[in-house]
């Protein structure tokens, strides 16, 4: 089943999608947002699934479905809890930044609680005040859970898995340094960030997602040309299950709460960090990584961060290669504020 919130007051329409994502079909009158669809789960998901099989049977009223009319799934949410699971990506940032990795960083995961009053649609523009903030892109998958008690082990976190998304979780990646030296956290160098035009149930993900893992490339463009198709399940170091019940630990997590994976990394056949795609390797997900590669082989970054009128593109396909999730594509613009 796929869903959808399109563009309608704070919260969004909820709709059903078709699995080629060309039609759809409201769901008002069953329950008129995700986040309410989420709340009442359990009664809500059997008759939304029945609206899924009627709309792709021709048997109940549709229209074209447009993914740019779409918010994102959740334009806003209770939490959005960020992991950062592969290890991979958290070597070459630090490195980038000159901070050593702790060994602890292998066995207990990294997550930072980002900000989910205003997540952007998936084609609205990245809006910023100043390109020399080092504006970046991020592409991760996520999972939206339903209730999760306090202290739910990880086969209990990963049973709480509703759906599942893309993200584009946008960095500034020159205000970082600056507020981590604080010793209080990511806040300003973490602006609004996007999900997928369509959330789809596990089910639909067939044998790519493994009930905690999604085993497909995140492929990313950056101005039409191929930046990153890392595979999401490979040198995931912390599966879902393992970041739910580490986000769970000493709180309880309401219906809703939205847990990413983090920057989807690869390591080179060789072991090594990565290469770029024009040179045979899977790329970044990421202009940060490709920078830090840049500079450990030859001495300085050349591939800069985006700029204004710069276009990013994540999207997933099936092994068909079809579209699963509808894209994120963003263009980066000049915010000017309304007077």
């Amino acid at each position: 089943m796929k869903l959808s919130s399109l563009k309608q007051g704070r919260d969004g329409r909820l709709v059903v999608v078709s699995r080629d994502l060309t039609r759809a079909t409201d769901a008002f009158f069953i329950v008129p947002t995700l986040q309410q669809a989420l709340d009442d789960w359990e009664k809500v998901e059997p008759r939304l699934r029945d609206l899924a099989e009627e709309l792709e049977h021709g048997s109940v009223p549709t229209f074209r479905f447009h993914e740019h009319d779409c918010a994102s799934p959740l334009p806003r949410a209770y939490q959005w809890a960020d992991g950062s699971a592969y290890v991979n990506h958290v070597d070459l940032v630090r490195k980038a930044r000159g901070a050593e990795m702790p060994a602890s960083f292998w066995t207990d995961p990294l997550m930072y609680q980002g900000g989910s009053d205003s997540f952007l649609a998936p084609r609205d523009p990245i809006l910023m005040d100043d390109e020399a903030h080092g504006i970046d892109f991020e592409g991760e998958v996520a999972v939206i859970t339903g209730d999760v008690p306090m202290g739910a082990t990880p086969d209990e976190a990963a049973s709480q898995i509703r759906l599942v998304v893309l993200v584009n979780d946008v960095s500034l990646r020159n205000l970082i340094p600056g507020e981590l030296a604080k010793g209080f956290g990511f806040f300003q160098s973490k602006p609004s960030s996007a999900l997928s035009p369509t959330a789809v149930t596990p089910d639909e993900l067939g044998d790519a997602w493994d009930g905690r893992k999604l085993h497909l490339p995140l492929r990313s463009t950056l101005n039409g040309k191929p930046f990153g198709c890392p595979d999401a399940g490979t040198d995931m170091t912390f599966d879902f299950g393992t970041l739910i019940s580490h986000a769970a630990r000493t709180r309880p997590l309401a219906a809703g709460t939205v847990v990413g994976s983090g920057t989807v990394s690869n390591r080179d056949t060789d072991g090594g960090p990565g290469r770029p795609i024009s040179e045979g390797g899977v790329g970044y997900s990421c202009i940060a990584e490709q920078r830090t590669v840049e500079t450990l082989r030859n001495g300085s970054a050349t591939t800069p961060f985006l700029s204004f009128g710069d276009t990013v593109r994540i999207e997933m396909k099936d092994k068909g290669g079809h579209t699963i999730f509808g894209a994120i594509e963003q263009q980066v613009v000049a915010y000017e504020r309304e007077v």
